[in-house]
């Protein structure tokens, strides 16, 4: 069986880290995990999601995903504040492993750090 290319929408931004954003104008945005993220995680079992309001800071966890192999952080690409969760998440976190660009974590609203990255430039920066 063939295995399936690894997706990475150009009208994404993506941090080091592999969580991806999505520019929603004014100063919002959505966050999620990326491709690349989900398919090294394997089988997503539970999403450990922030509240709303909660601040975040760039390059720091706000969160963190279960999966059959390990838990991993979630970390933030912005500075700002959760101003959305999303509930189906947590109610079907394996719908990350689906469609991880349908799928998004929170919505925020702040500035998106330097460190982001292009999806040309987040493809070619992922291990061989």
């Amino acid at each position: 069986m063939k295995e399936k290319a690894m997706n990475f929408p150009a009208d994404l931004k993506y941090s080091k880290t592999h969580e991806w954003v999505k520019d929603l104008g004014n100063g919002l945005y959505e966050i999620g995990l990326s491709d690349f993220a989900q398919k090294e995680l394997g089988d997503i079992v539970y999403v450990n999601l922030p509240q709303i309001g909660d601040e975040l800071i760039a390059e720091k966890a706000f969160g963190d995903v279960e999966s059959v192999k390990a838990v991993s952080d979630i970390n933030s690409p912005i500075n700002g504040t959760v101003k959305e969760i999303n509930e189906a998440i947590a109610s079907a976190p394996d719908s990350l492993n689906k469609s991880p660009y349908e799928f998004w974590l929170i919505r925020a609203e702040g500035s998106v750090g330097e460190a982001l990255l292009s999806a040309g430039d987040y493809e070619a920066s992922l291990p061989k």
